[in-house]
C-alpha cells in the first residue's frame, strides 16, 4: 500500500517537471502529442494507483493508515516544541477525495487534450494543471496542518496561474490577481488559526491534535476562536460569503480549468478542511452555527444571482457557489457525511456541465452570451443530452445523484435544528431557485429560436471530448449509489425522523422551480410587456441589477477598501519616505556619472590610477603599523 500511495502524488509532480524541463533537454518546444501523453498519462496513472489503493484499503480492515516519509521539522527548545513529519494519513475521507481529484481530474485532462489543441501555450497549460493536481493531492493526504497548508498555498498559486493563463488579455490578469488577493484574506485567517492551535496544544499533527481537542480540559473559547479562524480560511477557498466575489471572475480561465479547479476540486478544499477538523468544530456551537448561517445565505444569494446572468459560464460559477453553500449548511448541521457526499455528486454533474458548456462555446466560436444562443438541441444532440442529465442532477430531480445527496442534507438539517427551521427553509428555497436557473439555462441555450451565434454553430467534438462527457453523465445519474464508507470517519448518522410532508416538500421544490420558470417563459412568449416584468425572475429592475452584480459585494469592497488605499497612496506620494528614496536614487546616479567619467579609455590615465592606488595602500599599511606596533 505504501508504494501505491507514494506514486499518487509523485506521478503528477513528475509530469509537471517533465513538461517544464523538456524544452531544455530537447532545445525546442515539444509536440502537442508529447505534452498530452505526459500531462494526461501522469494523472491517469495516478487515478489507477488510487483505484488500487481503494481496493487494498477496503480489502483490509479499513482502519486509518499513517505512512511517514521523512522527518520534516523538529524544534525541541523553547516554550513551543514542535515535531512534524512529512507523512500521509489515509482513511475513508482521504480515499474519497483522492478518487474525485484523480478520477474527475483524469477525465478533464483528457478533454483538455482536444479543447486546448492549437493553443500557443499547450505545454504550459498541462504543466500548470499537473502542478495543481499534485498540490491538491498533498492537501488531502497531509497528516498535519502544516503540510496541508503547503498544499493549500500550492493550490492557490496554480489557481492564479490558470485563471490568468491567457495573460495577454488584461482582464484575465485582473481576474487572477483578484482571486489571489481575496483568497489570501482567508488564508491569513487560516494561518493565524494554525498558530493558535500550536500555542494551545503544542502539535499540528492531525490525529494528536483532534485527540487534544476532545479532551475535557480544552479551553472552549480557544476552541471557538480557532474554529472560526479555520472557517475563515475555508470561506475564502470555497468562495462563501463574504469572500465569494473572486469565483465568478475566475471564469476568465480556460473552460476545463473552470471544470477542474473551480467546480470539482479546489473550491471544495474548504469543505474538506472543515470536515477533516470536524472534532474541533463540534466543540463550538458558535462555529457550527456560523458555518450553517453563512452556507444558507450563500446558497440563496448565489442562486438568485445565477438567475440574472447572461454568460453561460457565470451562471455555472454562481451555481457552484450556491452548491458549496449547501455543503457548508450540511457541515454546520453536523451532517459531515452528507456534505462530502454532495461534494462527490457535485463534482460529477458540475464538471459535466462545464465541459458541455465548453463544447457549446467552441462550437459557437467562443461565444458565451446565452442571449445569442438557442435552438442548439438539434445541432448538438449529444451535448444536449448530457446537458439535460447535468441540469437534472443540479436541480436534484428524483433518481439523479444530486437528489440523494441534497435530500440527506435537508433531512439532517431538519433533525439537527428541530423541525421547520430557517436553515431547512433556506435549503428548500435554494432547491426551488436551483430548479429555476437550471431550467432557464437549459431552455435558453437549447430551445427556442436560433440566436445570432447559433446560426453559425459548428460541432467541435471528438473522441477525447465525447468520452469524458459520457462517463460524467453516467456518474451524474448513478453516482448517488456509490458507497463512500464515511461512517468510520464521522460516525453513523443514524435514521432521520423527517415527516412525510416535509420530505415531499423537499423533493417537490426543484420540480416547482422548473414549473415556475416554464410559466415565466410561456408568459414571456405571449406578452412582450409581461416579458419585461418577468424575464429572469426580476421583481424590479433594481433587484435584477443587484442580482446580476452579485449583490454589490464588489462595489462595497471597492468603496471600503480599494478607494481608501488609492487615496492614501496618492496623498503620500511625495512624503518624507519617498523623498529619502528619491535622494538615494539621485546620489547613486551622481556617483555613477562621476565614475563613468573615469573610464576615459586612455592607458596613461589607468596606469596613473593604479600607481596612485598602490602608493595609497602602502601608506595606509605603514600608518597602521606605526599605530599598533
Amino acid at each position: 500500500m505504501a508504494m501505491l500511495l507514494w506514486w499518487i502524488p509523485l506521478l503528477p509532480l513528475l509530469g509537471f517537471v517533465a513538461l517544464s524541463c523538456v524544452p531544455l533537454w530537447l532545445q525546442r518546444e515539444p509536440s502537442e502529442k508529447f505534452c498530452a501523453v505526459i500531462g494526461v498519462g501522469s494523472v491517469g496513472l495516478a487515478a489507477l494507483s488510487t483505484a488500487g489503493l481503494c481496493v487494498q484499503f477496503l480489502a483490509g480492515e479499513s482502519r486509518p493508515i499513517r505512512i511517514r516519509l521523512w522527518r520534516w521539522l523538529q524544534i525541541s527548545d523553547g516554550d513551543y516544541p514542535l515535531q512534524l513529519d512529512f507523512a500521509f494519513h489515509v482513511d475513508a475521507l482521504t480515499l474519497v477525495m483522492l478518487s474525485v481529484i484523480t478520477g474527475v481530474g483524469f477525465l478533464i485532462h483528457l478533454y483538455s487534450a482536444a479543447y486546448m489543441r492549437g493553443d500557443d501555450s499547450y505545454r504550459r497549460y498541462f504543466a500548470y494543471l499537473n502542478l495543481f493536481v499534485f498540490s491538491m493531492l498533498i492537501l488531502v493526504l497531509a497528516d498535519n496542518l502544516v503540510l496541508l497548508y503547503l498544499g493549500w498555498e500550492g493550490v492557490g498559486l496554480c489557481s492564479y496561474l490558470l485563471i490568468g493563463f491567457w495573460y495577454r488579455n488584461p482582464d484575465n490578469g485582473r481576474a487572477a490577481r483578484k482571486a489571489f488577493i481575496v483568497t489570501r484574506v482567508g488564508d491569513t485567517a487560516l494561518l493565524v488559526g494554525l498558530f493558535l492551535l500550536l500555542r494551545e496544544f503544542h502539535t499540528l499533527a492531525l490525529p494528536p491534535l483532534m485527540n487534544a481537542v476532545r479532551s475535557p480540559g480544552a479551553d472552549p473559547q480557544i476552541l471557538t476562536l480557532a474554529a472560526l479562524l479555520l472557517l475563515g480560511g475555508a470561506l475564502g477557498k470555497s468562495a462563501q460569503l463574504p469572500l465569494q466575489t473572486w469565483l465568478p471572475d475566475a471564469m476568465a480561465g480556460p473552460t476545463p480549468v473552470s471544470a477542474l479547479i473551480h467546480a470539482a476540486t479546489m473550491v471544495t478544499a474548504g469543505v474538506y478542511l472543515v470536515a477533516r477538523c470536524h472534532e474541533l468544530f463540534l466543540r463550538s456551537e458558535v462555529a457550527m452555527l456560523a458555518t450553517a448561517t453563512l452556507g444558507t445565505l450563500t446558497l440563496l444569494l448565489a442562486g438568485l444571482s445565477a438567475l440574472a446572468q447572461t454568460d453561460i459560464k457565470r451562471v455555472l460559477a454562481y451555481s457552484t457557489i450556491s452548491q458549496l453553500g449547501y455543503m457548508f449548511l450540511a457541515l454546520g448541521a453536523g451532517a459531515f457525511s452528507a456534505a462530502i457526499f454532495h461534494l462527490v455528486t457535485h463534482a460529477f454533474f458540475k464538471a459535466l456541465l462545464f465541459l458541455a458548456a465548453g463544447v457549446v462555446i467552441l462550437s459557437l466560436h467562443h461565444e458565451q452570451d446565452m442571449r445569442t444562443m438557442g435552438g442548439l438541441r438539434k445541432k448538438l444532440p449529444l451535448v444536449f443530452a448530457v446537458f439535460v442529465v447535468g441540469c437534472a442532477a443540479l436541480a436534484a430531480l428524483p433518481l439523479t445523484s444530486g437528489f440523494f445527496s441534497k435530500e440527506q442534507i435537508l433531512a439532517q438539517t431538519w433533525d439537527m435544528f428541530g423541525g421547520t427551521n430557517p436553515f431547512w427553509l433556506g435549503g428548500v428555497t435554494g432547491a426551488l431557485v436551483t430548479g429555476m436557473y437550471s431550467a432557464r439555462l437549459l431552455t435558453q441555450v437549447f430551445f427556442g429560436a436560433e440566436g445570432s451565434a447559433s446560426r453559425h454553430c459548428r460541432s467541435a467534438m471528438g473522441p477525447a471530448m465525447t468520452i469524458p462527457l459520457v462517463v460524467l453523465a453516467l456518474l451524474a445519474l448513478v453516482g448517488g449509489a456509490l458507497p463512500l464508507h464515511l461512517d468510520s470517519v464521522f460516525g453513523s448518522a443514524g435514521d432521520h425522523q423527517v415527516p412525510g410532508p416535509a420530505q415531499w416538500v423537499a423533493a417537490a421544490a426543484p420540480v416547482c422551480g422548473i414549473l415556475v420558470w416554464l410559466l415565466i417563459r410561456v408568459a414571456t412568449a405571449r406578452s412582450h410587456r409581461r416579458a419585461k416584468e418577468l424575464q429572469g425572475f426580476r421583481i424590479s429592475r433594481m433587484l435584477h441589477a443587484w442580482s446580476k452584480a452579485g449583490w454589490g459585494f464588489d462595489r462595497l469592497y471597492q468603496i471600503l477598501l480599494v478607494e481608501p488605499i488609492h487615496w492614501a497612496a496618492r496623498a503620500n506620494r511625495n512624503d518624507f519616505v519617498d523623498k529619502c528614496y528619491a535622494g538615494i536614487s539621485r546620489a547613486c546616479l551622481t556617483m555613477h556619472v562621476w565614475l563613468s567619467e573615469s573610464q576615459s579609455g586612455l592607458l596613461r590615465s589607468y596606469l596613473t590610477a593604479i600607481a596612485a592606488g598602490v602608493v595609497g595602500a602602502l601608506c595606509l599599511i605603514l600608518l597602521i603599523s606605526a599605530v599598533y606596533v
